[in-house]
């Protein structure tokens, strides 16, 4: 599909082709906005027709990647996550780490593990030094061998030391072998490889080397326990979980090998209205053509219904691909699903962090500050500190509101401030606010707390206007600039409202580049505020009910219950404290630790 400049703005693929177009531009009305934004684009058209399902899905990635088309998924990789490479296009090769892929080095055979967090890459090649015998100099091998003696690694049995001439380019492949199978998560045949070896070494009275491996084995060992063993059946699987907030949608795939979670990737694609079934094909296609290794089953979040021939044909053509049956399976229960559901969490942390630190690695955080003062028509650096605030309660217990700031586009997590209602007893948002305002501006400047620039107030028209009514009167000379944050009915941000009334939608399928950073700062924000009042709402309600149980213990008055949570630091240690551990609490007498046990252990019967 091409709009009217002749750029290719969608590829797609279809079994019958007539039909397909008659969907576009039958004129029926078309239910998917990113759909009815596409096709009203489109100026032309071109196809081409292929002998098989497969041919059309390679033809259709070999086209996307090409033509990078806008209403395609286009996998993004985070800038911030770096690779490990390990380069099998060398006769020596090399482990280290690298911040991208090289995609002319992976066609020549070098293989990427990754993307990883940075702390993660580190401590996985600390791990690789420790257990493998790994050259870490910049010597060029084959050309500098010969040319030097053998480093410090060498001699104290941390280096093969290739460059010495005396080890084959075979032997170091053949290590490097292990290093990949490292990546992979299988543990076994390294261990049983540098088990055989310690023990030879001991036969041959080299204690010196069999204490060397000895060390390698304990350090692989160390890893296996770290490790938690996540399913019964030891299998590979991948899962992949889907998260989408702010106009993106993040992607965040777990490898498990051998029963061990052993490696995740992250990827993010523009907007977030995609079906499922095309973000897992789009991700599919365009992560596995490359990978180092397809596992026999890829676990996938529930798609639609009427993608399940998509669905069938991918899991053909990744058959083919990996030289194996590959099954793409959407597990209903067990620890299948459990799978997905901590890759699915992990998905929606990635896209939590994308948001909070305003996009990618390199984002500029203050980007946004400056079109919200484009758009509130004052002068650039006027907006520097930026406050919401949010009301969370249980009906009418534990009624109390959040202050969050972000200053420069950033979370100043230091300035953050928690509000527990004073007079205000009954559920009433408006009066929570009034009253969280009223005590938040008594502080200014003069009291080393300075009003706030912005303040994103989370609602609309009605919120906004009750806000609007508070700053007036209790800071009417503030200059304090108000915004109101405006969520579709799907619960995530969508636009921002102004006081003059001025709306504008921020999660269309026209986005520009300006409403996809504001969307992702309204986010952030909205967010955040929402997280950091429910959390202390949810931890008023712990205490609150932890009190409520001890005063369900007869004799067990307000001094004798601080004793017991003073002294054991929380319900459940008091839960399970015998009456002897009890009776040494000072004040708690030999009847109340009997009590407070009785109360505690009840059973069914009694």
């Amino acid at each position: 599909m091409k709009d009217a400049s002749g750029s290719v703005i969608y590829v797609g693929k279809a079994k019958k082709l007539r039909n397909r177009l008659r969907s576009y531009f039958g004129g029926g009305v078309i239910t998917h906005p990113k759909v009815a934004a596409m096709v009203s684009h489109v100026a032309d058209f071109e196809y081409v027709v292929v002998g098989s399902e497969s041919e059309a899905l390679l033809l259709e990635a070999n086209l996307i990647k090409r033509y990078t088309p806008k209403y395609n998924i286009l996998l993004r990789d985070d800038k911030g996550y770096p690779y490990c490479c390990i380069t099998l296009n060398e006769e020596y090769p090399r482990v280290f780490k690298a911040f991208r892929t090289d995609e002319k080095a992976r066609k020549a055979g070098a293989l990427y593990f990754g993307p990883y967090m940075n702390a993660d890459l580190y401590h996985t090649l600390q791990t690789i030094y420790d257990i493998f015998p790994l050259k870490r100099c910049r010597k060029l091998l084959p050309r500098d061998i010969g040319k030097e003696r053998p480093c410090l690694n060498a001699h104290i049995g941390k280096c093969m030391a290739p460059c010495g001439g005396e080890v084959s380019a075979a032997d170091y492949r053949k290590m490097i072998g292990q290093i990949v199978l490292f990546f992979e998560g299988k543990y076994d045949g390294i261990e049983e490889d540098l088990r055989e070896k310690m023990l030879q070494a001991s036969e041959d009275l080299d204690f010196e080397k069999a204490a060397v491996l000895r060390d390698r084995l304990q350090a692989l060992s160390n890893i296996k326990k770290s490790q938690r063993v996540f399913m019964e059946i030891r299998r590979d699987v991948d899962a992949v979980g889907i998260y989408s907030d702010a106009g993106e949608t993040s992607i965040r795939k777990l490898e498990l090998r051998d029963g061990r979670i052993v490696g995740s990737s992250t990827y993010f694609i523009a907007g977030d209205n995609a079906s499922t079934a095309e973000i897992i094909s789009g991700f599919v296609m365009q992560h596995y053509e490359n990978a180092a290794k397809i596992p026999p089953m890829i676990l996938v979040p529930q798609y639609e219904e009427e993608a399940a021939d998509d669905i069938s044909m991918l899991e053909d053509h990744l058959s083919q691909v990996a030289g194996h049956k590959v099954k793409i399976h959407v597990p209903e229960r067990g620890e299948l699903h459990e799978l997905l559901k901590l890759a699915g969490n992990n998905a929606r942390e990635m896209m939590v962090r994308r948001i909070l630190r305003g996009g990618g690695a390199d984002a500029d955080p203050t980007l946004a500050l400056r079109y919200l003062e484009e758009l509130l028509e004052v002068p650039q650096g006027t907006i520097g500190r930026v406050e919401s605030y949010d009301i969370s309660n249980l009906g009418n217990d534990d009624i109390c509101a959040g202050m969050v700031v972000f200053k420069n586009g950033k979370p100043d997590k230091s300035s953050y401030r928690l509000f527990k209602m004073k007079t205000v007893t009954e559920q009433d948002d408006f009066a929570s606010m009034r009253e969280t305002l009223s005590r938040r501006l008594k502080h200014n400047k003069d009291d080393n707390f300075e009003y706030p620039s912005l303040i994103l107030v989370d609602g609309g028209k009605g919120q906004l206007s009750a806000v609007e009514e508070m700053v007036k009167e209790f800071a009417p000379d503030s200059g304090i600039l108000l915004a109101g944050m405006v969520k579709n009915n799907k619960h995530k941000t969508s636009g921002i409202l102004f006081t003059d009334g001025q709306f504008i939608k921020l999660d269309n399928e026209q986005q520009s580049d300006r409403d996809v950073v504001l969307l992702r700062f309204l986010a952030a924000v909205q967010n955040e505020v929402h997280r950091f009042a429910i959390t202390y709402q949810r931890n008023l309600a712990k205490k609150r009910n932890i009190r409520y149980r001890l005063e369900n213990i007869e004799g067990i008055g307000p001094a004798k219950r601080k004793a017991l949570l003073a002294y054991f630091g929380s319900i459940k240690e008091v839960e399970e404290a015998s009456v002897e551990t009890l009776n040494e609490v000072k004040g708690i007498s030999a009847s109340d630790a009997k009590a407070i046990y009785t109360y505690f252990h009840k059973t069914e019967e009694d």
